[in-house]
């Protein structure tokens, strides 16, 4: 435990990517041109489905909340970096430092539930297409959808009463352009063992357990489309579910590794692969089912 003569930390310093100021401002173009991407790549997929009748099944209303938990995760992040970059003092209140971590982890936990009820929607589709619109009813996927938001604010309200227990004292310099759990607790003077425990505990049971719901549902659809005797039928099934295979393997594969590797401090290419997660992949989501989704595109074009 930190001892009595500790002074709380009231802000943190974020050391954000470089001080070259050439590389910042290219970074600053880079960051600004993929939150514009991101929101208007959300946006106009949440009122492409409200306002499109072809987009009425259950895939488009779980990519509608996608979309929106993207748009709400990239903009608790992106803005202050873009604000960092303008500013010669890149710091964070503590408080704000508290918000950023509990709406982004209510976010992030949200969209690997989203993600993977959308892996059971191609699942049923594929496997069992006789009864998809009764097990896929509207009143089932609102269920589904605000069960996902359920695990999301649980795991938010877990990790920030966590965080709010530490204490933080000897330094307020955190190696990462945004307030996240990892650097957090590395950072915090307190005995953090228990703090580890529930970070790999949230990781472990909330994060696997989706990530074992798109497996095991990938394993069925798989076997299903082999099964399938013609080559036309099996491309017409396998094209239903790359889109979404996409946008989970470099989510989960990016989160994954972050959250489950080692406890070390944050490198270099460690920003970079946490940028993936927390900028791009949300930025790519909408283009890639825009792209690759012939409804989708039909919508649009009709639109």
């Amino acid at each position: 435990m930190a001892g009595s003569n500790c002074t709380p930390v009231t802000e943190f310093t974020l050391t954000g990517f470089t001080e070259d100021l050439v590389t910042q401002l290219t970074l600053f173009l880079m960051f600004l041109l993929i939150y514009l991407l991101t929101i208007l790549g959300n946006l106009g997929v949440i009122t492409l489905i409200k306002a499109s009748p072809l987009l009425r099944s259950p895939v488009y209303y779980f990519l509608g909340n996608l979309a929106f938990v993207d748009l709400c995760s990239s903009t608790i992040i992106i803005p202050k970096v873009l604000a960092d970059f303008l500013s010669e003092k890149k710091g964070i209140a503590y408080s704000g430092c508290m918000a950023q971590v509990f709406i982004y982890d209510l976010f992030g936990m949200t969209e690997c539930f989203l993600l993977a009820m959308m892996a059971y929607d191609r699942y049923m589709a594929i496997c069992h297409p006789l009864v998809y619109p009764l097990v896929m009813s509207p009143k089932r996927c609102l269920q589904l959808v605000t069960g996902s938001y359920l695990v999301g604010l649980t795991n938010g309200v877990g990790q920030t009463i966590g965080m709010s227990s530490l204490s933080f004292c000897s330094s307020n310099v955190l190696n990462l352009f945004f307030c996240d759990i990892s650097p957090l607790i590395s950072l915090s003077t307190s005995n953090t063992a228990l703090s580890h425990l529930l970070l790999r505990t949230s990781a472990s049971v909330f994060g696997m357990s989706s990530c074992l719901v798109v497996l095991v549902s990938y394993v069925a659809i798989i076997s299903a489309i082999l099964s399938i005797q013609s080559a036309e039928g099996k491309r017409k099934a396998f094209s239903t579910c790359t889109s979404h295979l996409t946008t989970v393997s470099i989510f989960y594969g990016t989160a994954l590794f972050m959250y489950l590797k080692p406890s070390s401090d944050s490198s270099r290419e460690d920003k970079w692969v946490v940028v993936l997660y927390t900028m791009v992949t949300p930025m790519l989501n909408p283009l890639i089912y825009s792209l690759r989704n012939k409804e989708v595109k039909e919508a649009w074009r009709r639109l």
